[in-house]
């Protein structure tokens, strides 16, 4: 009897542990904005998650976490990655991207895959993008963050490269 209230007491316990993963890379070379900024009212509003923007000065985007890939979107203008710790992480690829099919973004890793932070995950086409009059703006966000209690703050920096931090992951006070 008394296992099975210490092994309650442990469940409870690690469905409200701190997030492991603590850094947000940064997925592409670029200026820093607020999520609030982006020019998508979904995003700005934080209705999939607390996260941050990124206007990309070229198309190379990396993993911002270590973890599985865990969505691609059909028109490749999204992908997933579900951290170790359970967090899911979202990349969007431009707004309003959807609309071209897939057909600026060349995707170099499959569903399912493990991948390392840092690692190059999609080559992303801006002047293909802007030729369609469309926003290249790379966002991040944590599409789970209320699940584990946790919230994002942004570096900062404006100027960002590649694989550097770009947020933290905070745990939210109750």
């Amino acid at each position: 009897m008394l296992e099975g209230v210490i092994n309650l007491f442990s469940f409870a316990k690690k469905k409200h542990a701190v997030a492991v993963t603590t850094r947000l890379s940064s997925p592409v070379n670029g200026q820093i904005i607020k999520l609030a900024q982006v020019a998508d009212p979904v995003f700005a509003g934080e209705k999939m998650g607390p996260g941050l923007g990124i206007e990309p000065s070229d198309g190379q985007i990396s993993a911002p976490v270590a973890g599985k890939i865990s969505m691609i979107a059909e028109t490749k203008h999204a992908i997933g990655i579900k951290t170790a710790d359970g967090l899911d992480v979202l990349l969007h690829l431009g707004i309003d991207t959807v609309n071209l099919q897939g057909k600026p973004f060349n995707v170099l890793v499959k569903l399912g895959q493990k991948i390392k932070e840092k690692q190059r995950l999609v080559e992303m086409d801006l002047a293909a993008i802007k030729q369609q009059h469309l926003k290249t703006t790379v966002i991040l966000v944590i599409t789970n963050a209320v699940d584990h209690k946790i919230g994002v703050e942004v570096t900062d920096r404006q100027t960002v490269a590649a694989g550097e931090l770009a947020a933290e992951i905070k745990q939210d006070k109750e």
